[in-house]
């Protein structure tokens, strides 16, 4: 589909009531006969449905579970959203969505039929940088069994995760972290070569 520059979104939602909202999408597991490829596609097509507004779609991803271990690799992609929604209505559209396609939440990291992560909602903090900022330098071992019981936006792990980062660079490279004041591209960078090197374009 044709996609739109990050900035040509932005300058086109300036004087509508609709906002930007980043997507992750994942999924390692079939839902009935569908492939994990295919679930994200129906996912994409949910989401449209609901009434946001597809911008940019990026490549799908092959990505190793995290942590790792955890079960099969993942395919990863990214959405760059516009739609008349508050953060509560997004989140509540996207867990319907994922309810929808089998997703069941038992493990933290477990395998999912789908998985559909707000990273972000405009320049949003939410609840407050102090808040994110405590989630964002939480340790591994207290992040395995600790779930949040709000929602924390930007996503707390999303500047340190290569799965999240590399497919969102393809729609939304330029978009700047609020608080860290990083763009997609600049976190990307930072992470070291190793927590790329097994994550790979699907042709």
């Amino acid at each position: 589909m044709p996609q739109d520059t990050f900035d040509d979104i932005i300058r086109g939602t300036l004087t509508q009531s609709r906002s930007i909202l980043l997507i992750a999408l994942g999924s390692n597991t079939q839902w009935g006969a569908k492939s994990p490829h295919q679930t994200i596609c129906a996912g994409v097509e949910r989401i449209r449905s609901a009434g946001g507004m597809i911008h940019a779609q990026s490549r799908f991803f092959n990505t190793p579970a995290y942590p790792p271990g955890s079960g099969p690799q993942f395919v990863n992609a990214a959405l760059v959203v516009s739609a008349c929604w508050t953060t509560a209505q997004a989140l509540e559209n996207l867990h319907a969505i994922e309810a929808e396609l089998g997703r069941v939440r038992q493990d933290r990291w477990g395998q999912r039929t789908i998985d559909l992560d707000l990273l972000a909602h405009g320049d949003r903090v939410c609840p407050d940088a102090n808040t994110l900022r405590r989630w964002m330098n939480l340790p591994l071992e207290l992040q395995k069994n600790t779930v949040p019981d709000r929602l924390i936006l930007p996503h707390p792990r999303m500047h340190e995760r290569g799965f999240v980062l590399m497919p969102l660079a393809d729609v939304a490279p330029d978009w700047v972290h609020p608080v860290l004041g990083q763009t997609v591209v600049q976190m990307l960078a930072a992470l070291p070569e190793k927590a790329l090197a097994d994550i790979t374009p699907i042709a």
